[in-house]
C-alpha cells in the first residue's frame, strides 16, 4: 500500500509540474487576441488541473498519512466522497481566494496550502506575462 501511495503523490506531482509547465512554453497561444475563447479554456483548464491535483494531493494525504485538513464545524470522519468533496473545496478556496475558515490546513497541510496560494496567485501574471511577450 504505501509503494502506491508514493506513487499516486508523484504522479499527482508530475501532471501538476507539467499542467503548469504550459504556461512558460513559448508558442503556445491561441488565436489573436489575449481574450479568445481558446485562451480562455486554456488558462481554465489549467486551473481545473491545479485545482483536483492539489485536492489530490490533500486527499491523499489525508486517506494514507497524516490528516492535513479539518472542517470546523463538521465531523472529522466521513466517506469517501465527503473527503473528496472537501480536499477539492478546500483546494478550490485555497486556489481563488484566502478561503472561508470552515476547512483549515493542519501540519504539512499549511505549506501545501502555501505553494498552492502561491501558484494561484502567479497563474493570471505569467498568463498576461507570456501573452504580451508573444504579441510582441
Amino acid at each position: 500500500m504505501d509503494g502506491l501511495y508514493f506513487a499516486l503523490l508523484i504522479g499527482t506531482g508530475v501532471c501538476l509540474f507539467m499542467s503548469l509547465r504550459t504556461l512558460f512554453v513559448p508558442n503556445r497561444m491561441r488565436g489573436s487576441s489575449i481574450l479568445s475563447l481558446e485562451n480562455f479554456l486554456y488558462l481554465g483548464m489549467v486551473y481545473f488541473t491545479v485545482l483536483v491535483g492539489f485536492g489530490m494531493v490533500y486527499l491523499l494525504f489525508g486517506l494514507y498519512s497524516v490528516p492535513v485538513l479539518a472542517e470546523t464545524g463538521g465531523s472529522g470522519d466521513g466517506s469517501f466522497l465527503r473527503k473528496a468533496g472537501t480536499a477539492v473545496y478546500f483546494s478550490a478556496m485555497t486556489l481563488f481566494s484566502v478561503g472561508h475558515g470552515d476547512v483549515v490546513p493542519l501540519g504539512v497541510g499549511r505549506f501545501i496550502a502555501i505553494l498552492e496560494a502561491l501558484i494561484g496567485y502567479t497563474i493570471p501574471a505569467a498568463f498576461v506575462a507570456r501573452a504580451v511577450m508573444e504579441r510582441e
